[in-house]
């Protein structure tokens, strides 16, 4: 007899987002033009960042390192999504699975803690400009950033602890395109309410405080720039709006999923799809693209001869 906690299951299922070879089809040139944009997106602004000297700055580096995890996290689920468009029998391995559950969880969280970063500098930059440069000083922004690919890595572990051990022996079938946490230990041949539980409070913990964070730091610029110019005060409007837009189309969906989980199916899937797929396609254009100084960096590197783009 084999023991209560071996899994026996050797890879799961994948249901997608539909069961129609029509629907299938004709989702493939759409997602797959979804992820080549996001990834010549992100890679461009860190190549431009790496290159420009004129981007060497704190808030460009930090900007540089979310697209960096924006173009991680879109890797782990929309290049299976992709595949598995073309595929009648969408499978996905236990190992395969599992890892999908710890890279999703690690560049979600470090994603989660450089926005917040990214609000402290921005802060910074408005409410105490004068005291910007030695604030915000080269080996501060590193350690920023470190500590944010830390939380993301505790995070994903504890995570991935608490669903390593669980028994999987009977269903298989997985009701989405990748392997999400709330639908995988539902497959458990044991009561999981525990472990949901504890999962829900890690998840929750992280991404409400973060938002929190980042809401009160928009709204203290916001306050900020009111109170001081009013011929600021339209542009930095627009600006928070965008970045805020930006923020609650990607903690919102996490937090409903694990705070309020549904058994809608489709609306799993689609706010699932926001996070995964969506935000790391507007990051780019939101935080940097929309930016004068890409743009100015952009134009430059354009016009500067092929052979000379390469020397970094």
């Amino acid at each position: 007899m084999e023991k209560a906690n071996q899994s026996v299951v050797s890879e799961f299922i994948l249901c997608g987002l539909g069961n129609s070879t029509e629907i299938q089809n004709f989702l493939l040139l759409p997602f797959s033009t979804l992820y080549l944009m996001t990834v010549l997106g992100n890679l461009l602004v860190v190549l431009l960042i790496i290159t420009d000297s004129h981007l060497h700055s704190p808030m460009y580096f930090l900007l540089a390192s979310l697209s960096f995890v924006d173009f991680c996290l879109s890797s782990v689920t929309t290049p299976k999504l992709i595949t598995d468009f073309l595929k009648e029998n969408k499978t996905i391995s236990f190992g395969g699975c599992i890892s999908q559950i710890l890279y999703i969880h690690f560049f979600a969280g470090v994603e989660m803690v450089l926005l917040v970063t990214m609000a402290y500098d921005r802060c910074v930059a408005i409410c105490k400009p004068l005291h910007y440069i030695s604030i915000m000083d080269r080996q501060k922004c590193i350690w920023l950033v470190l500590i944010s690919w830390m939380i993301g890595f505790v995070h994903a572990m504890s995570q991935l602890a608490m669903i390593l051990d669980l028994p999987f022996c009977g269903p298989r079938i997985v009701d989405s395109f990748f392997c999400d946490i709330p639908l995988v230990i539902k497959l458990a041949c044991i009561d999981t309410q525990t472990v949901r539980m504890l999962i829900n409070a890690d998840s929750g913990v992280l991404a409400v405080t973060c938002f929190i964070l980042l809401l009160i730091s928009y709204t203290y610029i916001l306050v900020t720039v009111c109170l001081h110019s009013k011929d600021g005060a339209s542009k930095a409007l627009s600006t928070c709006t965008s970045h805020i837009t930006v923020v609650v189309l990607f903690f919102g969906p996490c937090i409903f999923i694990y705070f309020w989980p549904l058994s809608i199916t489709w609306v799993d899937k689609v706010l699932s799809l926001f996070y995964t797929v969506i935000t790391p396609l507007l990051n780019p254009a939101i935080y940097t693209l929309k930016n004068k100084e890409i743009k100015n960096a952009i134009k430059r590197w354009i016009s500067q001869p092929m052979y000379s783009r390469g020397n970094f």
